[in-house]
């Protein structure tokens, strides 16, 4: 697994992707589970602490396929960070990118070493637009097998307002646990994910509406 914290999260795997990997291991029986922290300063700062955090994601997700070609990952990440993972995905660099200042987007055949894509709160186009970033957008071959969670009235990516919210996830289990359920059952398919997901992957904002259609 490799996942990217969240902002101001503390240096590692920060509560709310803890949470995520306390709910995913016992449903993945038998099979091992290793954890890759993305290395990144999660500043808010997201600008500048976002490209650090692809700089440090992109390369070891390709280097994970190339030298481990068995092993199927599951990428992730809550809030900012989940910004981070939903670019790392894009099969081009955003406008207004200085395509030099990023690693160029990962070759096609690296997503076929990618199981699940799970995004906690990943912000809004609007909120991206606050950050000075340009909005995340999941690349094809992604899409799929991505699912972005979103917990009710949480102004980060969706249009509540309860701060309370967004900063609750680690202990909210039905909502870690819709991301932890999608990644297992996509580890027991296979890498190819399922079949007709929208444009931008699933979308989900409670454990009561949680659709699989949308």
């Amino acid at each position: 697994m490799v996942f990217a914290r969240g902002t101001d999260d503390p240096p590692g795997l920060g509560p709310t992707e803890q949470a995520f990997v306390d709910s995913l291991r016992p449903r993945v029986g038998g099979k091992s589970l290793d954890v890759y922290a993305v290395d990144y300063p999660a500043t808010y700062d997201f600008k500048n602490a976002g490209m650090d955090g692809i700089r440090d994601a992109g390369p070891h997700v390709v280097s994970m396929a190339h030298d481990c070609p068995n092993t199927k990952m599951v990428l992730g990440g809550y809030s900012a960070g989940a910004a981070v993972m939903g670019f790392v995905t894009s099969a081009v660099v955003p406008a207004g990118i200085d395509p030099a200042s990023v690693p160029k987007p990962m070759d096609p055949e690296v997503a076929n070493h990618v199981s699940s894509v799970v995004l906690y709160a990943l912000p809004s186009d609007k909120m991206m637009n606050l950050f000075g970033a340009p909005p995340v957008v999941i690349g094809p071959l992604y899409q799929a097998k991505t699912i972005q969670v979103c917990a009710p009235a949480d102004p980060i990516c969706s249009d509540g307002g309860s701060f309370d919210v967004h900063k609750s996830y680690s202990t909210n289990a039905p909502i870690i646990d819709q991301g932890a359920t999608f990644a297992a059952g996509l580890l027991a398919q296979g890498a190819s994910g399922p079949a007709g997901a929208g444009p931008g992957g699933r979308s989900v904002s409670s454990a009561s509406n949680f659709n699989p259609n949308t």
